[in-house]
């Protein structure tokens, strides 16, 4: 059995952790700021698979933050690159430690095809325009070497294939690998560069979206009672609807090239909440948001410019378009 001692220490360490969280939460926002981006206020509910959404021009970065980058689930990380690919967004988490060792700047690290980087890196990146260079594989730590660069440089210097192999210490087959764009270890990367008197070593882009895209489209059975009748009725008027468990909203409603956060209220206080979260993501990504509620309190239509639209006007709408037009009489945002 665990003693009440192990008990006590396992809660100080779990309140440091999120201590800790709660300050790179308000790091990760400054540096956002300092640089440039417009950036959604950190989101107030429990158990959601990010923390921040910011843009700036046409890049918009979806960032969840965590002391211990082990404790990114799978689950959070399909979320996030699904969330990803329909906003057009950059999935990024940025922490400050694995379960081993501190996280070291100046090195990309990935979880389950979610690029990770820690505080010191993101801030380098955003504010100086310092790029990483390095980034961490099963085997140790890698370079992207640029292959057109390394196969002219050989080719230059009247170098064979087993000549810049006997340098490098490599083999033949490796050598033609790095000249196709795979990557080195650093040790070998050196190597090639001093041997060649080039520079090879590209930086690495810690936004770049990913040929990786998981477009996970969640089963509508394993929804029950509201949530479920209305993604049906979205679904009857025209929409694709893909349902997040880990959100402020409950789903993503596409149709054509118009994108809606949606979001469902069982009741006034759960109304009110969602409709605060979705707004202020809705503001920062560009997208329209919505409310979906049982019935309404009075004549509000709105929640701080968030549409409230009842089931009972889905069930009367015909067509996209005349939910879409619903949405935007609703919609009262002031200007950013």
């Amino acid at each position: 059995m665990i003693s009440e001692k192990e008990h006590m220490r396992k809660a100080v360490r779990t309140k440091a952790a999120t201590v800790n969280r709660e300050q790179l939460i308000a790091n990760i926002r400054e540096t956002l700021a300092k640089s440039g981006y417009f950036v959604s206020e950190p989101l107030s509910l429990r158990s959601v698979s990010f923390d921040l959404v910011g843009r700036k021009d046409r890049q918009l970065l979806i960032i969840k933050a965590l002391s211990n980058i082990d404790s990114l689930s799978s689950e959070d990380a399909t979320e996030i690159k699904v969330l990803s690919h329909a906003l057009g967004a950059s999935p990024l988490v940025v922490g400050l430690h694995s379960s081993s060792a501190e996280l070291e700047d100046g090195i990309l690290y990935t979880r389950f095809g979610i690029p990770i980087v820690s505080e010191g890196t993101f801030k380098e990146h955003l504010l100086e325009g310092v790029p990483p260079f390095v980034y961490a594989a099963p085997g140790g730590l890698y370079v992207k070497i640029d292959g057109e660069t390394l196969r002219n440089a050989r080719a230059a210097r009247n170098i064979s294939l087993g000549g810049l192999a006997e340098a490098a210490g490599v083999s033949r087959k490796a050598i033609q690998m790095y000249e196709g764009g795979m990557g080195a270890m650093i040790e070998i990367a050196e190597r090639m560069e001093d041997f060649l008197n080039e520079a090879l070593v590209q930086p690495l882009d810690p936004f770049a979206v990913t040929a990786e895209v998981a477009e996970i489209l969640k089963s509508l059975d394993q929804y029950e009672g509201a949530n479920r009748d209305i993604f049906e009725m979205l679904k009857e008027i025209g929409y694709s609807v893909v349902p997040t468990r880990k959100c402020p909203f409950d789903a993503l409603a596409k149709e054509e090239e118009f994108l809606l956060l949606t979001a469902v209220g069982e009741d006034p206080k759960t109304s009110e909440r969602k409709a605060m979260a979705v707004g202020n993501i809705s503001r920062v990504t560009e997208k329209k948001s919505v409310v979906f509620i049982q019935k309404k309190a009075g004549s509000r239509e709105d929640i701080a410019g968030t549409p409230l639209v009842t089931k009972d006007e889905l069930r009367r709408t015909d067509d996209a378009d005349d939910l879409r037009e619903l949405i935007l009489r609703r919609e009262r945002r002031k200007v950013i």
